[in-house]
């Protein structure tokens, strides 16, 4: 069924429940390996280095944090995975690395934006779920 699974993943509650959802999928093949993509925004890394966080480490660090509680229960469930750390924008970002690899299926969470909010925000998992050439699951 779905051998190849993307989580993509920003660290917030609503990736963690999309984590719950991967894991559960993952759990009726054992060749699935979901592959967790966290995208550094390069507007969020400018504003790391503003607020002091000038240690690339330090900065490196806290972002590993943020897919902490997703590798626990990864492991904890004994599912194949691997952490992919891309940079850009994250919707266009995890469009084109999903479209260019050989993907069963992309998972990720979504904030909930009113209509307003994502006409002036846009939505990374609306971007997903337009743009990419495989089956997509947004999880609420």
């Amino acid at each position: 069924m779905y051998k190849q699974i993307i989580l993509a993943c920003d660290g917030s509650e609503h990736a963690l429940r999309a984590a719950e959802h991967a894991t559960y999928i993952a759990k009726f093949n054992e060749e699935t390996n979901v592959e967790v993509v966290y995208v550094v925004d390069n507007r969020t890394a400018k504003s790391d280095i503003i607020q002091g966080q000038t240690d690339l480490e330090t900065i490196s660090a806290s972002r590993k944090d943020k897919l902490k509680e997703i590798e626990v229960l990864l492991k904890k469930e004994n599912i194949p995975y691997t952490i992919t750390i891309l940079h850009g924008d994250p919707g266009d970002t995890i469009v084109q690395y999903v479209n260019t690899g050989d993907i069963d299926l992309v998972i990720a969470g979504s904030r909930g934006l009113n209509t307003l909010q994502e006409m002036v925000l846009g939505s990374v998992s609306h971007k997903i779920a337009k743009r990419v050439k495989c089956p997509v699951m947004i999880i609420k």
